[in-house]
């Protein structure tokens, strides 16, 4: 029961954190496609927060913040189980990420990013990809990652591409690859294939954004579409303030 307040208090306090954050200017929101970051940056003094709630009750928050031009750090927790009646809600370990823009872009060249993401997602798989509520994770960490963006084709449409290496082994180097399309002032459509190594292991996302107020957006996506159990529908909310 301790645990579970504890949990519940965590969740109340994380969602509060936005409303009594000062007012941002209108702030790009594209540092992230679903799962896959792209080379954008917040600027230094600004904040991002962001909750997603995704399968099995987990709630997940990310605080992020531009603490230097062109660098950004965060720390990211989860707590499983939360939502719903279950009584097993568990708080997982904690994770951080850091992101470092390295260009800017040009007409010709993309934009270029670095930066290392440790959150993980789907909690309680065994290595058979069954949910058996074990302690292992169904997507690893996204770990060390380059990334190349810019605006392709047409006026609105940012194409976002890299590769990462999980826990800096390079025997587990993959590929990714997103689109963030602005189909209307408040709308964009998202879309990623990440994890690309395989066709068993990469992740086929697909989702859509609503910008709710300049500094406020709301997406819902599927992930790993076509895989059966394993897909599933998540929701988050980002919000970026000045600090």
């Amino acid at each position: 029961m301790k645990l579970k307040f504890f949990a519940a208090l965590f969740a109340c306090l994380t969602f509060a954190c936005p409303v009594f954050a000062a007012q941002g200017d209108p702030i790009s929101l594209e540092t992230q496609i679903i799962d896959v970051p792209t080379a954008e940056t917040m600027d230094r003094y600004q904040a991002s927060f962001l909750t997603r709630a995704y399968d099995h009750g987990t709630i997940m928050e990310s605080i992020d913040f531009g603490v230097y031009p062109r660098i950004n750090l965060g720390v990211s927790i989860a707590v499983h189980e939360l939502l719903g009646s279950s009584s097993s809600v568990r708080v997982l370990d904690p994770d951080f990420q850091v992101k470092w823009k390295l260009y800017d872009g040009s007409l010709y060249l993309p934009a270029i990013a670095i930066g290392y993401d440790g959150r993980r997602y789907g909690y309680g798989y065994d290595h058979r990809r069954n949910y058996t509520k074990t302690k292992q994770y169904l997507d690893d960490r996204k770990g060390g990652y380059l990334t190349f963006s810019r605006e392709i084709i047409v006026p609105g449409l940012n194409a976002t591409a890299g590769v990462n290496l999980s826990d800096f082994d390079f025997d587990d180097l993959y590929m990714f690859t997103g689109l963030f399309y602005h189909l209307a002032e408040n709308f964009g459509l998202l879309a990623e294939w990440d994890n690309i190594r395989n066709i068993r292991d990469s992740r086929l996302n697909l989702g859509a954004r609503i910008t709710l107020h300049p500094s406020l957006a709301l997406d819902a996506a599927v992930r790993r579409i076509g895989r059966g159990d394993e897909s599933e529908r998540i929701l988050q909310l980002r919000y970026v303030t000045n600090f």
